[in-house]
C-alpha cells in the first residue's frame, strides 16, 4: 500500500523584543528567537512543516498591544492565505495582554491558522491547550503590570528625594554616568540665565526667542541611540516656556504637583525665577481677556506653509468691534514673524481661491458652487478632506500647490502673497465704519434673517457663528419689526442725523406694534438728533 504523501504546513515565524539594546551586535535577541523556531520547524519535517523565508521580526516593540509592524504584515499575509501555523519562541512574544491575545486566537482560528510555542507545549486545536493558553498569557499580563508599577514606585521615590530619573537632560546640564546624576554644564547655563534674563526684560516668550536665534542660540543637542543627532535647532516660544517653568533650574524637582529639593545645582536665583513665574500668569490673563480666539477653519490640517514646511491653523482676532479671520504659520508663531516669508494670510481670500482652483481640477459634484453654499463649514470640512491630500502656500514664488488624494501630481497656481493681505479687507471694513451704526446692524439684521432662513437654523448657532451672544442677536434682529418706510430712511438717507441716533433708542421704535406710532416715535427721535 503506498504511504500517503503528508499535507504541507507553512509556518511563519514571528519574533518580538521590547527593546533596541543589543540589536546592532552580530548574533540578536530576534536571531536566537528565529533559530529556535526553525530548529523546532526542522523537527516536524515528517509531518510537512515547513519554514518560510518571509521575516516577521518586532524589535523594540511592547507586548502591551498590537500596534507593531511586524505583527500587522502577518495578519494581512494570514488573511491572503498561504499561512497554515504562526510559530513563536514564547507565548508572551506574540502579546502580554490577555484581551490581545484572546482576539488573536479568534484572527488565527477564522483563518484555520495554528500556532506553536517552541518553549511552552501546548495545541490549539483543543480547549486544553487553550485553557494552556490562557493561563499563561494571564501570568505574562501579570508580570507585565507589576513590572510597570514597580517602576513607577521607583520613580516616584527617586524624585521625591530629589534624584535625577533618567531622560533627557535640560539644557544647562550633562549627565554624570558615573555617579548617575546630573552636573551643570557652564557654557549652556549661560544661554539659561540669558534666557531668564531677556524674559524679565522683554515679558515675552516670542521676543526672547526671536533675539536668541539673532545671536544664532540653539537648543540643546541629544545624542540619540542610533548615533545620530537631535536638537540643536533653533528656539521657538513653545521651548523658551518650558524652560522658564521649570523649576529644576532653581535646584527643585517636580512630581505629582509637589516641589521637592533636588540634588542637582541650582542656575537661576529664586527671586529671578518667582518673577519669571509673575509676569507668565500675568500674560496668561492677559491673553484670556484680550487673545487670539481660535475656530474652525475650512483649510485646518490641509493648508501648510512651503517655506517653512510647517502646518497653518486657522484663527481670528477682535479689535474693537471688528474680527479678523486669517490663517498664520506655525514657525511664524513660534519663532517669529522675521523666520517667514508667508506669515499670515487672510482666510476668506485663501478660502475663497483655493476653492476656485480645486474646481478646475476635481470634477467632483460635492463642491460644485451651488451645492457647497449651501453647507456649513462643518459639513464642508470632511468633503473637502476626502478630495484634497494637501496644500502648500509658496509665498516667495507667490503659487498655491495643490494635491488630490487619487494622485501625487501637484497642480500650481499663480497667487500672490499681496491678494492674500488683509489689506482690502481692511479698507472695505474702514468704509463700512464710516456708516452710521444702526444702518450696519439693519444690514446685519437681514443678512441674519436669510441665513436663518435658507439654512433652517436657530439664532443662537448664527450667533456662535459670527461670534456674538444670543441676546445681541436678538437685539440686532429685532430692528426688522421697524416699517418698511422706516428701514428705507435707515438705508437710504443722507441725514446727519443717522450717526449720532443711540442704538438703544432705536428699540423704542422696534417694539411698537403699531407702524403709526413708530413713525410719531422716530420723527420725534430724528429732531431731537438735530438740534
Amino acid at each position: 500500500m503506498e504511504k500517503q504523501e503528508k499535507k504541507k504546513i507553512n509556518c511563519a515565524i514571528y519574533t518580538r523584543v521590547s527593546t533596541t539594546e543589543g540589536l546592532k551586535q552580530e548574533f540578536t535577541s530576534l536571531d536566537n528567537q528565529r533559530e529556535s523556531a526553525e530548529s523546532y520547524i526542522q523537527s516536524q519535517k515528517t509531518e510537512g512543516w515547513v519554514a518560510l523565508a518571509e521575516r516577521y521580526d518586532d524589535p523594540g516593540y511592547t507586548g502591551a498591544n498590537t500596534e507593531r509592524p511586524a505583527l500587522q504584515k502577518l495578519m494581512a499575509d494570514i488573511r491572503k492565505g498561504g499561512i497554515n501555523c504562526v510559530v513563536i519562541y514564547k507565548v508572551d512574544r506574540l502579546s502580554r495582554s490577555l484581551l490581545d491575545f484572546t482576539q488573536l486566537l479568534e484572527f488565527f482560528e477564522q483563518n484555520n491558522v495554528t500556532f506553536v510555542s517552541v518553549t511552552q507545549a501546548f495545541n490549539t486545536n483543543t480547549s486544553m491547550g487553550r485553557l494552556t493558553l490562557n493561563i499563561l498569557l494571564s501570568f505574562a499580563q501579570f508580570e507585565r503590570e507589576i513590572i510597570s508599577e514597580r517602576t513607577r514606585d521607583k520613580m516616584a521615590a527617586s524624585k521625591k528625594k530629589g534624584k535625577w530619573v533618567g531622560g533627557r537632560p535640560p539644557l544647562g546640564y550633562d549627565i554624570d554616568k558615573i555617579n548617575r546624576k546630573l552636573v551643570v554644564n557652564l557654557k549652556e547655563a549661560e544661554i539659561v540665565k540669558e534666557i531668564f534674563n531677556l524674559y524679565l526684560e522683554k515679558r515675552s516668550l516670542l521676543s526672547v526667542a526671536i533675539a536668541l536665534n539673532e545671536k544664532n542660540r540653539l537648543t540643546k543637542s541629544y545624542a540619540t541611540l542610533e548615533g545620530s543627532k537631535s536638537g540643536g535647532v533653533k528656539f521657538k516660544s513653545t521651548s523658551i516656556q518650558s524652560i522658564v517653568k521649570n523649576p529644576f533650574y532653581v535646584g527643585k524637582v517636580h512630581h505629582a504637583g509637589v516641589l521637592y529639593q533636588g540634588e542637582q545645582e541650582r542656575i537661576i536665583p529664586d527671586e529671578i525665577f518667582q518673577k519669571s513665574q509673575e509676569i507668565l500668569a500675568n500674560n496668561r490673563r492677559e491673553r484670556k481677556v484680550a487673545g487670539v480666539v481660535t475656530n474652525v477653519g475650512l483649510l485646518n490640517s490641509i493648508l501648510r506653509c512651503k517655506a517653512c514646511d510647517s502646518a497653518m491653523y486657522y484663527t481670528y482676532s477682535k479689535k474693537g468691534a471688528n474680527k479678523y479671520h486669517y490663517y498664520i504659520c506655525m514657525n511664524a508663531q513660534k519663532r517669529g514673524y522675521k523666520s517667514c516669508p508667508t506669515r499670515l494670510i487672510s482666510a476668506q481670500v485663501i478660502e475663497h481661491k483655493f476653492m476656485e482652483f480645486l474646481r478646475t481640477i476635481s470634477k467632483d459634484s460635492r463642491i460644485e458652487a451651488n451645492k457647497w453654499e449651501a453647507l456649513t463649514v462643518e459639513e464642508s470640512i470632511p468633503i473637502l478632506k476626502s478630495i484634497a491630500k494637501v496644500t502648500h502656500y509658496d509665498a516667495i514664488n507667490g503659487l498655491l500647490e495643490i494635491v488630490l488624494h487619487n494622485s501625487d501630481k501637484s497642480h500650481q497656481f499663480a497667487l500672490k502673497l499681496a491678494e492674500l493681505k488683509h489689506i482690502p479687507y481692511h479698507r472695505q471694513q474702514a468704509e463700512i465704519n464710516k456708516e452710521p451704526l444702526i444702518r450696519q446692524n439693519l444690514i446685519l439684521a437681514h443678512q441674519i434673517n436669510q441665513v436663518a432662513r435658507e439654512r433652517k437654523c436657530p439664532l443662537k448657532e448664527i450667533a456662535g457663528w459670527i461670534g456674538i451672544s444670543p441676546a445681541r442677536i436678538c437685539h440686532i434682529t429685532n430692528m426688522l419689526r421697524i416699517s418698511p418706510q422706516i428701514q428705507e430712511e435707515i438705508l437710504l438717507s443722507d441725514s446727519k442725523a443717522l450717526s449720532s441716533i443711540p442704538e438703544y433708542k432705536l428699540r423704542d421704535v422696534s417694539i411698537e406694534l403699531d407702524w403709526n406710532k413708530q413713525r410719531d416715535i422716530w420723527n420725534n427721535l430724528l429732531k431731537s438728533q438735530r438740534k
